[in-house]
């Protein structure tokens, strides 16, 4: 009887050094390492523009303040509003993060509070306060 056909032999891999491409277990890796590092980064982001958001409001209501320091000067009292204090509407970088209220009741000594509540995307950062005396609350804000 003939001896059976040999089967061919499987054709031996390429070794590691002559390999192209990345497996799928590396890419995993790395697009995780990516993700890893662009939530971070994001955040990083976001917390500064609420911090730069912030700044904005912080100077507005310093002005306020001292127009109402004014102000209080030449009326005898404290305005409650900010057109009374000449500003037509809120600064366009203000308004869009936070709304400014002015309290000034008719009180013996005179008073205000300027309040900043924050809107949208700024809620995170929490408002801002000042009054007559010059107290700024929440003072780690400041």
């Amino acid at each position: 009887m003939d001896a059976a056909p040999s089967l061919p032999l499987l054709a031996p891999r390429p070794c590691a050094a002559r390999r192209s491409g990345f497996t799928l277990i590396e890419v995993l890796i790395v697009s995780a390492i990516v993700a890893v590092l662009a939530a971070i980064a994001l955040q990083s982001y976001q917390a500064q523009i609420r911090k730069g958001n912030r700044a904005a409001a912080q100077s507005y209501m310093m002005d306020l303040a001292q127009r109402e320091a004014q102000y209080l000067l030449d009326a005898r009292a404290y305005a409650s509003t900010e057109t009374t204090l000449g500003y037509a509407a809120t600064p366009a970088d203000v308004a869009p993060h936070y709304t400014i209220s002015i309290a000034a009741p008719v009180v013996a000594p005179p008073a205000f509070t300027i309040t900043a509540t924050a809107i949208g995307a700024q809620l995170p950062d929490g408002g801002l306060t000042i009054n007559s005396q010059g107290t700024k609350t929440p003072s780690e804000k400041w």
